[in-house]
């Protein structure tokens, strides 16, 4: 027991020999968030159950942190940053429909057993563009985070995109329940061909559907394999999402950044309130996606305000981790002048330390 308090929980740790690192990475991403004209919020570390319930599309409830305030009400630890943003968009923009763009950094907190070995406590750094639908909107999000990968050092990465709105229209068409639609999604997001066969064989739907659904997790590649992918469905709505993708390439390719961009369309997401683009940074030396987001034109109307929006994080501890990996990165120790105290005149050392710091240079006194 004793030894437990020179200890942290499973999940969490703490930061020393790259938390100057750290930080100077988040005021690089920071400034990009800023020059493309988002402003900073800061929403609480824990709020009301209720902002992050299930109906939300975020973490399971049995993820979260949870404890009780001295009246009873059930609050939890974030552990998701969009719902946050969402109700404080829906109460302070209320009756406003100009866009609004908001950038964040903040700590997340997810109490799962699917991360053993990883933190359950980790730094995200965001924008939010609400009451834009637009596809520059989508492109927008893209290029910020493109740009603030760029900025952070990074050189090989690549941005993956895919589109909730294929799946939906093909689900639909297939008739599936939401029970099934759930079966269905886990084996797309998880490759799991094998389980994704058994499962369709049982399903009562058509045979050209039957087999589209078996190709999704590999309908993945440039540009050039959009228009592929068109030609295996005559679905409104899919052939919708796949051409919405296409108009996002040409709008990539003004900013200059379509050598990032590719495109699954077998990409689907944990989290259930994304609606159109869904995306993620993926680069070397890490298995995890530096970063994600996607547009979720329905969250903030579950908190009374009806707006489209989308959005993006990059988590801080893994894109400084892959940072370190490629060698793009250098630990640096502040230089701090040493001043000594002679002949036992504190008076002198402390004048000639105050004189050092005013020129904004780092000193300490010793004997």
């Amino acid at each position: 027991m004793k030894e437990r308090i020179f200890t942290t929980p499973e999940g969490v740790r703490d930061i020393y020999n790259d938390c100057a690192s750290k930080l100077e990475l988040q005021d690089r991403l920071k400034k990009i968030c800023h020059l493309y004209g988002y402003k900073d919020i800061e929403t609480p570390s824990f709020e009301y159950f209720e902002v992050f319930s299930e109906e939300r599309g975020t973490v399971k409830a049995k993820n979260m942190y949870k404890f009780f305030d001295r009246d009873g009400n059930t609050l939890v630890f974030r552990p998701d940053m969009t719902p946050s943003i969402a109700r404080f968009a829906a109460k302070t923009f209320k009756d406003s429909n100009l866009p609004v763009r908001l950038c964040y950094c903040g700590n997340t907190f997810v109490n799962n057993n699917e991360y053993q070995g990883k933190q359950k406590e980790s730094t995200q750094l965001g924008c939010e563009l609400i009451n834009d639908g637009s596809p520059s909107a989508d492109a927008e999000m893209l290029a910020v985070t493109i740009e603030s990968l760029l900025a952070s050092g990074l050189k090989d990465f690549r941005l993956d995109v895919g589109e909730v709105k294929f799946f939906k229209a093909l689900v639909n068409e297939a008739g599936l329940d939401e029970e099934k639609t759930e079966e269905l999604r886990h084996f797309i997001m998880d490759k799991n061909s094998f389980g994704l066969e058994d499962f369709l064989k049982e399903e009562n739907v058509s045979d050209e559907l039957k087999l589209l659904f078996a190709k999704i997790p590999q309908l993945f590649g440039g540009a050039d394999s959009l228009a592929q992918i068109k030609k295996l469905t005559k679905n409104a709505d899919a052939l919708a999402a796949v051409e919405h993708l296409e108009k996002l390439y040409e709008l990539m390719k003004a900013y200059g950044y379509e050598r990032y961009v590719g495109f699954d369309l077998g990409m689907l997401s944990k989290y259930g309130y994304y609606t159109g683009i869904i995306f993620n940074a993926f680069t070397y030396d890490i298995g995890d996606a530096v970063a994600s987001g996607g547009r979720y034109d329905k969250l903030i109307g579950q908190f009374g305000k009806e707006a489209p929006a989308v959005g993006m994080a990059i988590v801080t501890d893994k894109l400084l981790l892959a940072l370190t990996r490629q060698g793009l990165i250098e630990k640096s120790e502040a230089e701090c002048e040493t001043v000594k105290v002679e002949n036992n005149d504190y008076a002198a050392a402390i004048k000639k330390a105050q004189a050092i710091r005013v020129q904004g240079r780092a000193a300490v006194i010793a004997e």
